[in-house]
């Protein structure tokens, strides 16, 4: 199975400086391809400790530098917060830096913060990520810009460097809220799941998105990535204390950022479903909802890590899996020890599993599917 790296550049220690951040995030980033992992990934983010992670695609074309194979990917690339003949040439660029690596990670955003500081209406965020994804793949496609939208307009224009390659198969969405899965069924793009949800929840919406994705597009969908953060200790108990330090600090990070229990979302188009997620929360309560963020991700001893992300991958049939070794105010050396234990003990085991394929393959022939 293939696995990637994740780095989320978390700033949440007292006293620590973005430059420690950055130079602890970028030793591992470096060490990625040598260690065995296949990818590199980082998300988008802006103006907060949440995450210093403000231009993906400059990050990942320093990662090309320092590697030779290991594939690069955005987790995501917001694309209401952009010019999207701009995205089109910066992943064009970095195809070419890295002959072929780039994989596209496209959403459409959600910290009210970063939407006010970039003057974008979130109102307006759905109808926009949905232009401009038709804008930018037929552009990485074709080579050529061109669209006449509601909100988006862009006259012909040449994408220069032209694409090195076609980015089908290689590109996926991250989509929580019904519409946003249904849309990328549409779209043709692969799902990347950040666990954020009932498991059971998410295995009926990627059933629910393969039947209309060969329903629209005649052939199967990829298998979706799925992200996960772990804590992984031969102790345990120390595992267990990774959980409640750190998983629960990460959750409680992602609950401010993105002010889940903020029932304002009913009023703004298209975060109707975070109305519903805030209500819920004001129901069972704040700690309640960070345990149950934390409790979706991994921890134990490295065999205990390795069947629970087996487990996770069995259960949505996914085809890839990356994981997050550094978060929620980890000090360096916990971090590295983290990261360490997992590579010498957990990966190895974890890239021998047998999914079917590589990140982006379709598993199934179209005939096969409709069986």
């Amino acid at each position: 199975m293939h696995v990637g790296l994740a780095l989320s550049f978390q700033n949440l220690i007292s006293g620590q400086t973005d430059t420690e951040v950055y130079r602890n995030e970028l030793q591992l980033a470096a060490q990625a391809e040598a260690n065995g992992f296949e990818s590199v990934w980082t998300p988008e983010h802006h103006f907060t400790d949440y995450m210093l992670t403000p231009n993906v695609s400059q990050f990942l074309a320093w990662v090309a530098g320092q590697t030779r194979r290991v594939k690069l990917g955005t987790m995501v690339t917001v694309l209401p917060w952009h010019d999207p003949l701009r995205v089109a040439e910066n992943f064009c660029l970095l195809d070419h830096l890295s002959e072929g690596r780039a994989i596209l990670g496209i959403g459409r955003g959600l910290g009210r913060v970063e939407f006010e500081a970039f003057r974008t209406p979130m109102g307006e965020s759905r109808r926009r990520f949905t232009e401009y994804t038709e804008a930018i793949l037929n552009g990485l496609e074709t080579g050529t810009m061109e669209y006449d939208g509601e909100l988006y307009k862009q006259p012909r224009t040449q994408i220069r460097p032209a694409p090195y390659a076609s980015f089908k198969g290689r590109t996926f969405a991250s989509a929580i809220s019904p519409y946003s899965i249904d849309l990328m069924a549409k779209l043709g793009v692969g799902l990347m799941i950040i666990a954020q949800k009932p498991w059971e929840m998410v295995k009926t919406e990627v059933e629910g998105y393969r039947q209309r994705y060969l329903a629209l597009n005649g052939m199967p969908a990829p298998k979706p990535i799925l992200t996960i953060f772990v804590a992984v200790h031969e102790d345990r108990n120390e595992a267990v204390r990774m959980r409640e330090v750190y998983l629960q600090r990460y959750a409680r990070s992602t609950v401010e950022h993105y002010e889940f229990g903020n029932v304002a979302f009913a009023s703004i188009e298209g975060y109707e479903y975070y109305a519903g997620l805030a209500r819920n929360i004001q129901k069972h309560g704040l700690e309640k909802f960070n345990g149950f963020l934390a409790d979706l991700q991994v921890w134990g001893t490295p065999d205990e890590v390795l069947q629970k992300l087996i487990g996770y991958v069995d259960y949505i049939d996914a085809g890839a899996m990356l994981v997050m070794l550094n978060y929620g105010g980890m000090p360096a050396d916990v971090a590295r020890r983290n990261h360490d234990l997992f590579v010498s003990s957990v990966l190895p085991r974890l890239k021998q599993y047998d999914v079917g394929g590589d990140i982006g393959v379709r598993h199934t022939t179209p005939a096969q599917a409709a069986e």
